[in-house]
């Protein structure tokens, strides 16, 4: 038994949906699964060429795969959508350091600076901070700052 014309049109409109995703998509749904959402989709569809007609899928079961990888891909979007909220949280809080006088932990001994740049690279934000000695210290992570207070 080949798949019925609501059969292909439901697979023809989600392999024409997979087409529509952003490369970002595409290339985290690879990284975290090893197949992109076309992927999953063309296994289905081949999986619906070449079914045994004594024994069709049943189209619960194939309405249930397709839920499945729709699954998959809000996932992806859903967590790609948290990693720009992180960055973007991140960045914010890095400017607003500006201005600030922040103690640095430096060996055993901390070190004590305002705040007068920060920069935004693919690691994530870093401040240049400068000391009471006039001594810069560029590209310090957030996660080096062990105390920020109100500039004097």
């Amino acid at each position: 038994m080949q798949a019925g014309p609501i059969d292909t049109m439901v697979a023809t409109n989600q392999v024409a949906a997979a087409q529509t995703q952003t490369p970002e998509q595409s290339v985290a749904a690879t990284d975290a699964f090893g197949l992109g959402f076309e992927d999953l989709l063309k296994i289905v569809l081949t999986q619906l060429t070449y079914q045994d007609p004594l024994k069709p899928m049943e189209n619960f079961e194939f309405v249930s795969q397709l839920a499945q990888f729709s699954q998959i891909q809000q996932a992806q979007e859903t967590n790609n959508a948290l990693q720009t909220l992180v960055t973007a949280q991140a960045s914010s809080q890095a400017a607003s350091l500006l201005g600030k006088t922040v103690d640095v932990g430096s060996g055993t001994a901390a070190l004590s600076g305002e705040v007068v740049a920060v920069t935004f690279g693919q690691a994530g934000p870093t401040v240049t901070i400068e000391t009471g000695e006039n001594q810069t210290i560029s590209n310090l992570p957030l996660s080096a700052i062990m105390q920020i207070r109100e500039s004097s």
